[in-house]
């Protein structure tokens, strides 16, 4: 897949009181458009209005080793492949080229089982439901450290925040799950819009949801061609996800910074 279980349901108030002491701006926020001023009359600029985030490897992170998961029910079916050859036939069948429009069709089920049969050898019927469900609930995943808190702290400095994802239909319960899904603005899902990264089609629909223009937003992901590449094309700065930022706290500081 595109890779702190955090199931909180704060408030904003709440948060005040939480957020992690890397994200230099204490005190209750109130913003403009260009600036956000915080207690003790110190000042923060908004480098950017929106921030649209990739979610498999990004936002989502996997809570174990997809080899470690395929082998673990595998074994249940029959299937002999050790972790290491089921990690090598993933990376292989996910990069391979698919024949249609789009991987992500309705719930995904035909190129998953694509995936699932190139990476294991084992194309038993059973065994992928097992996998794909598995996938599709939250405790499959979890949110990187800091997530949720700087999520809310942009969100109560006035940034607008979007999900952008080549994924499928199964992608909202996973937030639901989490306990995000109502954070965002909006969430763009390939399967939904009919478009994948890069396409820029898909960024466009991020950007009309939000009423956000290009120049005015920052997307993280963590693929160059999809994300950057894609991003990039319409205008959209994009930062990629272990390279140039490594956790959430480094996207809420280089969103909102601090002024004397």
């Amino acid at each position: 897949m595109e890779t702190c279980l955090m199931k909180c349901s704060l408030g904003s108030a709440l948060f005040r009181a939480l957020k992690p002491p890397s994200l230099k701006l204490p005190n209750s926020i109130r913003c403009s458009s260009m600036a956000i001023h915080t207690g003790g009359g110190r000042c923060a600029k908004r480098a950017y209005d929106a921030l649209l985030l990739d979610a498999g490897g990004t936002l989502l992170q996997l809570a174990k080793p997809v080899e470690e998961i395929y082998a673990t029910i595998g074994s249940k079916y029959g299937l002999s492949a050790t972790s290491a050859e089921i990690k090598q036939g993933f990376r292989r069948a996910f990069a391979a080229p698919w024949p249609e429009k789009l991987r992500y069709q309705g719930d995904g089920r035909p190129f998953w089982k694509l995936v699932v049969s190139e990476a294991t050898g084992c194309a038993d019927g059973d065994y992928f439901e097992e996998v794909y469900e598995y996938y599709a609930k939250g405790d499959a995943w979890h949110l990187p450290d800091g997530a949720y808190e700087t999520i809310t702290l942009l969100k109560d400095a006035g940034v607008k925040i979007a999900v952008v994802s080549n994924f499928d239909t199964r992608l909202r319960k996973l937030l639901k799950d989490l306990n995000v899904l109502d954070l965002f603005d909006a969430v763009i899902i390939s399967s939904e819009v009919g478009y994948e990264k890069p396409d820029i089609k898909i960024f466009k629909a991020a950007l009309d949801k939000v009423n956000v223009e290009a120049c005015k937003a920052i997307h993280v992901g963590d693929d160059q061609q999809a994300d950057k590449v894609g991003a990039n094309a319409i205008g959209i700065d994009c930062w990629l996800w272990g390279i140039d930022v490594k956790a959430f706290s480094d996207i809420g500081n280089r969103i909102l910074i601090s002024e004397p």
